[in-house]
C-alpha cells in the first residue's frame, strides 16, 4: 500500500511537472490568436473571449522575406552544429587522453578563453577588417558560437569518464590508429554527450540575434530571429507614429502588438520543439554496457 502511494505521488509530482512546462507555450499560442483588444481588457488567459487571427495576417505580409529567413536560419544553425560539435569534440579527446603531451595546458588555455575575452569593439574590427565576414553567412556561423570552452570541457570530462582506457587499448593493440579509434570508436559510444552539445549549440545558433545585428545590413542575410526583431520595430514604429501622418498609416494604430509578439514567439520555436525529439532518445541511452568484459 505504501509502495502505489508513493508511486501515485511521483506520478502526481512528474504530472505537475509537465503541466508546468507545457501550460506556458499554451498560453503563449492561444494569445497569439487572441484579439488584441481581448487581450488588453481581460489579460492572457487559456480561454479567450475573442479569437483574431490579425496577428498572423500582418506577419503573412512578409512571408515571402520569413520563408527565405527560414530557409537561412535552418541553414546556418546545421553547417554551424556541426562544424562546432566537430571541433569541439575532436578537440576534448586529445585532451581527454592521459599520454597526451602538454594537455594539461592546453585545457588551461581553453578554460582562459571562458573567464576572458577582447571585447565587443576589438573584435568586431578583427572580424570585419581583418577577416571581412561583414554581410556574409560565416559572420552568422563563427562570431561566438562555433566553438564554446565549456562545451570543450565538458566533452573532455564525458570522454576521460565514460570511455573505458580498455577499449582503447585493446583497439590498439589490433592496429587501429588515432583517427579509426576516434571515429569508429570513441563517437560511437559518445553520442549521449554528442547528442547534449549538439542541441546546446543548435538552441544558440536558432536564437542567435546579436551577430547578425552587428555583422549583417544586407536584408536578405537577415537570421530569423534578426527579421522578426525588425518587423517589431517597424509594428511600434508604425504604432507610436500613427496620430502624426496620412490616413494609411493612422489605420496602423490597430496593429495587434501583443498578439504580433506571441505569434512571432510561435513562430520562432517551432521548429525547435520539432527537432528536439530527435536528440532526447541519446539522453537516455547507456554508454558503454558491455564495452568492457568482466
Amino acid at each position: 500500500m505504501k509502495q502505489q502511494l508513493f508511486q501515485w505521488g511521483v506520478h502526481l509530482f512528474f504530472f505537475l511537472l509537465v503541466c508546468m512546462c507545457i501550460l506556458p507555450f499554451v498560453l503563449l499560442v492561444t494569445a497569439s490568436f487572441t484579439d488584441e483588444m481581448a487581450i488588453l481588457k481581460d489579460g492572457y488567459s487559456f480561454f479567450p473571449s475573442k479569437v483574431s487571427l490579425e496577428a498572423y495576417q500582418f506577419l503573412w505580409n512578409d512571408a515571402a522575406n520569413i520563408s527565405r529567413a527560414y530557409g537561412l536560419t535552418i541553414l546556418v544553425t546545421v553547417v554551424g552544429t556541426f562544424a562546432g560539435l566537430s571541433i569541439s569534440a575532436m578537440l576534448s579527446y586529445p585532451m581527454s587522453r592521459k599520454d597526451m603531451p602538454f594537455r594539461k595546458q592546453l585545457s588551461f588555455y581553453v578554460f582562459f578563453t571562458m573567464l576572458f575575452n577582447g571585447g565587443l569593439v576589438p573584435t568586431y574590427l578583427i572580424y570585419t577588417q581583418v577577416f571581412d565576414i561583414k554581410n556574409t553567412l560565416i559572420a552568422l556561423i563563427i562570431p561566438g558560437l562555433l566553438t564554446n570552452g565549456f562545451y570543450i570541457l565538458i566533452m573532455r570530462t564525458f570522454f576521460m569518464n565514460s570511455i573505458p582506457v580498455q577499449v582503447i587499448e585493446s583497439a590498439s593493440i589490433d592496429g587501429a590508429g588515432e583517427f579509426k579509434i576516434f571515429y569508429r570508436i570513441v563517437l560511437p559510444l559518445s553520442l549521449p554527450i554528442l547528442a547534449t552539445i549538439g542541441m546546446m549549440q543548435t538552441i544558440g545558433y536558432w536564437n542567435d540575434w546579436f551577430n547578425g545585428l552587428i555583422y549583417i545590413t544586407d536584408s536578405k542575410l537577415f537570421s530569423l530571429q534578426n527579421l522578426l526583431n525588425r518587423i517589431l520595430l517597424n509594428a511600434q514604429f508604425l504604432q507610436s507614429n500613427a496620430n502624426m501622418a496620412s490616413t494609411d498609416v493612422a489605420q496602423s494604430a490597430n496593429i495587434p502588438m501583443e498578439s504580433i509578439r506571441m505569434a512571432m514567439a510561435v513562430i520562432g520555436v517551432v521548429p525547435l520543439l520539432c527537432a528536439y525529439p530527435f536528440f532526447q532518445k541519446y539522453f537516455v541511452k547507456g554508454l558503454v554496457i558491455g564495452a568492457v568484459k568482466g
